[in-house]
């Protein structure tokens, strides 16, 4: 079987599984979330071996170099085989203070919960 010259994006990003669905896949590029070669492209737009594909996931993109074109969802292995991982690795994560959430519907916090928020925010509630 000889491997096809181009492959409708939707379709390739479904077969190396950056996305779960093709219907996903193509509502995230009618969003704007698919790139190709830096353009934004439709559904069936074609690509070919050495393009370029950013998809953003979860508010992250992903860059990623087609190796192989796939017409078929494969298995994870095969998958990786069929691009060039460039996304470059995420930032050190800095430490901030922990972010304190209440039960919805609790009320308003008591004295000694609004102090309690207060230590962990790291504000000393000596100064008001």
């Amino acid at each position: 079987m000889t491997e096809p010259a181009s492959v409708r994006v939707d379709v390739w990003l479904w077969a190396v599984r950056v996305y779960k669905t093709r219907s996903a896949a193509t509502t995230a590029i009618r969003g704007g979330h698919v790139r190709v070669n830096g353009d934004p492209v439709k559904a069936s737009y074609s690509v070919k071996i050495g393009d370029e594909v950013r998809a953003r996931i979860q508010g992250f993109d992903r860059i990623l170099g087609v190796r192989k074109l796939l017409l078929k969802r494969v298995g994870a292995p095969l998958a990786a085989e069929a691009f060039e991982d460039r996304t470059p690795p995420p930032p050190p994560r800095e430490f901030f203070a922990p972010i304190v959430t209440r039960d919805r519907g609790s009320g308003r916090p008591t004295k000694r919960e609004r102090r309690a928020i207060d230590r962990l925010q790291g504000r000393d509630p000596q100064e008001r």
